[in-house]
């Protein structure tokens, strides 16, 4: 089992490592999708790049971003068109290689985010007490929009965002039984790969629509007007 540490994303990003290492001080949000070429790779790198925006200095939050697939294309780029939409959204699609997901990133993520209702299945069967930090993303996104924000700890204060953050993921665990998706896809992000950039584009959209609230929610900071 080859160490998944200094891949997924280039080596020394600010948000692999929070700053902060592999510490308790950190936040680790692990993005799953199946390939990591496509999805999990556009979604990790518009989670870092929103929530750069939002924290200024990514030293100061202690919130690690990183992405892996379940059938996980191993060393190789993300999709061309991904890093296209990527560039459309100004986020940084340089120095990404796909890794396979593994029980090391299930066990030190602190909340971990599938493009898909079969990803959240694979994540939570690998054990590691995965199920109560284990959420589609649009799942997530539905949940913590029912979350009153004044309930949350105090991003200004001890503990910052990653105090924030341990909340946001308890009070979303606790919401899931009684906030159910209106039908199966709702909670789904659909495979773009091998698709034209118009459809790859439609799935850029989709995924930054789901990010925009979580990471308000993870920052208390709002998505800029």
């Amino acid at each position: 089992m080859t160490s998944p540490h200094g891949r997924g994303i280039a080596d020394g990003d600010l948000f692999r490592d929070g700053g902060q290492g592999h510490g308790a001080g950190a936040f680790r949000i692990l993005h799953v999708s199946t390939g990591n070429v496509c999805r999990s790779p556009i979604t990790e790198r518009l989670n870092r790049h929103a929530l750069a925006h939002r924290l200024g200095d990514p030293y100061i939050g202690g919130l690690v971003v990183e992405s892996a697939g379940t059938w996980g294309h191993e060393g190789a780029p993300m999709e061309a068109h991904a890093a296209t939409v990527l560039a459309d959204f100004g986020a940084d699609p340089d120095g990404f290689l796909g890794r396979e997901l593994l029980d090391e990133h299930v066990i030190r993520a602190d909340l971990v985010l599938t493009a898909t209702r079969d990803h959240r299945a694979q994540v939570i069967s690998m054990g590691h007490s995965a199920g109560l930090r284990t959420f589609t993303l649009k799942e997530f996104t539905r949940l913590v929009r029912a979350i009153d924000p004044a309930t949350l700890p105090d991003p200004e204060q001890a503990g910052g965002v990653v105090e924030r953050a341990r909340a946001l993921v308890r009070a979303a665990a606790a919401l899931r039984g009684w906030l159910l998706a209106p039908n199966e896809e709702a909670d789904e992000v659909h495979d773009p790969y091998g698709a034209p950039i118009t459809f790859f584009r439609s799935i850029g959209d989709e995924i930054n629509q789901a990010l925009d609230p979580v990471v308000t929610a993870l920052t208390g900071v709002p998505a800029p007007a």
